[in-house]
């Protein structure tokens, strides 16, 4: 189960905060202002997706940076050519010399990514974020990361310099049948995160799941039960859902059949909306999208529902008008 939002209101810097519930795992798409975001928040993000690096979708980073230093976080960031040039450039832009002292240490990986290949550094605070150990590998379709119950997946776009789009999928979602476990004299609790996670490790039928907890407020005695019976009776499994965010990209057939086959059947489309229609050729010179097109991609793609954001300044005060037009496009079609 996942929980994502726009990090600023549609007027604001892009960035969504995708969060995995019952873990303490998070996703960032962008890096514009994220001052908004509490600490606690900050400290679970585990990956950062970064389409390009114009100032309102990665000046947050020096935020993100000050949150997590004197920590031991690990964070894999990624990025379009020239996002290590980037990275390098911020952290280069501070004195280092006491962070030997530290306790913890917080490091980062940062991946850039090409059309056939990905290209890895390394940066540790206690290394005074010197780049270490590089290394570059072949990609082969668009899959950035797999997780043990997510992939995310991305796609150039034409913003007149490469801007990546992005996909985030569930494997599969578990969903826990209280009625049963009620039936079943079980609790709910934190040990239905451990079952999940044996379920989607595959692990074998009679593997014992440790069962603890209350239930309706009287402690349960600690039991184990196969993990076959739970799975069987316990357990509905269906497919995952897909969550997509799409910024910065022209109107453009070749733009167009990507965003649509990224964001093809998502619960959850994320994807920004400049411009009225009316204004369709100041967005094409920008390179952006109307809130028209936004609306009439999401309908193309067979999505869910809709989030816009990126709104130009020109319109304050005006946003329902780009609100309006995108959904009357998505309902439309």
């Amino acid at each position: 189960m996942w929980r994502a939002f726009l990090i600023n209101d549609p007027s604001g810097d892009p960035g969504v905060y995708l969060e995995i519930k019952h873990r303490r795992e998070a996703f960032l798409f962008d890096l514009g202002d994220i001052q908004r975001l509490p600490p606690r928040k900050i400290l679970k993000i585990k990956y950062i997706f970064v389409s390009h690096t114009h100032m309102d979708h990665f000046i947050g980073f020096d935020h993100l940076l000050r949150i997590c230093l004197g920590r031991d976080q690990h964070i894999s960031l990624f990025g379009p050519p020239g996002i290590l040039a980037n990275v390098e450039s911020k952290l280069g832009a501070y004195t280092w010399n006491l962070v030997e002292n530290y306790t913890n240490d917080f490091e980062l990986a940062a991946t850039e990514i090409h059309d056939a290949y990905r290209l890895t550094r390394y940066y540790r605070c206690r290394n005074a974020f010197r780049p270490e150990d590089e290394e570059r590998s072949a990609i082969s379709g668009s899959k950035l990361v797999e997780g043990d119950s997510f992939i995310v997946k991305a796609a150039f776009l034409d913003h007149s310099i490469p801007c990546l789009a992005f996909s985030f999928e569930e494997k599969t979602r578990l969903n826990i049948k209280k009625n049963v476990l009620s039936e079943m004299g079980l609790p709910t609790g934190a040990w239905l995160t451990g079952l999940k996670e044996q379920i989607m490790n595959n692990q074998p039928e009679d593997t014992p799941v440790r069962i603890w907890g209350k239930n309706e407020k009287v402690m349960v005695k600690e039991k184990f039960l196969p993990l076959g019976l739970l799975q069987k009776d316990a357990v509905k499994i269906t497919a995952g859902q897909k969550v997509c965010y799409i910024t910065d990209a022209v109107w453009s057939d070749e733009n167009i059949g990507k965003m649509v086959e990224l964001a093809r059947g998502a619960e959850l489309l994320f994807i920004e909306a400049p411009f009225l229609h009316e204004d369709a050729a100041t967005a094409a010179r920008k390179y952006h999208l109307t809130a028209r097109q936004a609306g009439a991609l999401a309908s193309m793609a067979g999505v869910k529902r809709l989030s816009l954001f990126h709104f130009s300044p020109k319109y304050k005060g005006m946003e329902d008008a780009l609100q309006r037009e995108a959904m009357n496009a998505f309902q439309n079609k």
